[in-house]
């Protein structure tokens, strides 16, 4: 029910370097992982909302705009491939600079209005399930469970980066390799966007 690719595709845009992972990592470097534990579940909550939202809207389209979904599909795969560019020209910003604590409240709107949420309506999750609330349940689900471990892998991360443990695992390193995934998963959501339309 749920593919291989599905799993592959959110996992890759989890662990790219974005807004509510850059708050994360910091409240990991700030306050450890432990007390910044509690951040996960904001992170799921404010994905859950905001992926239904725009999924929804998408599986209520009408049949004569049928070519909406495939054309944010196209430009889905256009910000991730927009993402990879800045990625790969970007310096990674010092997140250690941040001396505010993370709260609950801020992770959650954080998340709730990442463009990532748009991109995993349009283009990640199948049409299928805005309009199946069987395929929407069993998605959601791993999406949500594939949440945990990738925002508890970017609060480690933070705490690392503190400790500076080890040299090559550096903000901009993982930039160029989150870069380099990106291609490879644009491509074949660019080719299904443009075949469908």
């Amino acid at each position: 029910m749920v593919s291989w690719f599905f799993i592959g595709l959110v996992a890759t845009v989890l662990l790219t370097p974005g807004p509510t992972n850059t708050l994360l990592a910091s409240s990991g470097i700030q306050v450890g992982f432990k007390r910044s534990f509690n951040l996960v579940p904001a992170e799921a909550l404010g994905y859950l909302f905001s992926i239904s939202f725009w999924g929804f809207i998408i599986g209520s389209i009408p049949s004569q705009y049928a070519f909406i979904p495939a054309l944010l599909k196209l430009f889905s795969a256009s910000y991730i491939f927009y993402l990879a560019l800045k990625l790969w020209r970007n310096k990674a910003e010092d997140i250690q600079n941040s001396k505010v604590t993370i709260s609950v409240r801020e992770l959650f709107l954080a998340t709730l209005l990442n463009p990532k949420a748009l991109l995993f309506a349009s283009a990640i999750f199948p049409v299928s399930a805005w309009k199946n609330m069987t395929l929407y349940s069993a998605h959601m689900l791993t999406f949500l469970l594939l949440i945990v471990p990738i925002a508890c892998f970017w609060i480690y991360l933070g705490s690392i980066l503190t400790n500076n443990k080890i040299s090559w695992l550096n903000q901009n390193n993982l930039q160029k390799a989150a870069s380099v995934v990106l291609v490879f998963f644009c491509v074949p959501l660019g080719y299904s966007a443009i075949s469908s339309l």
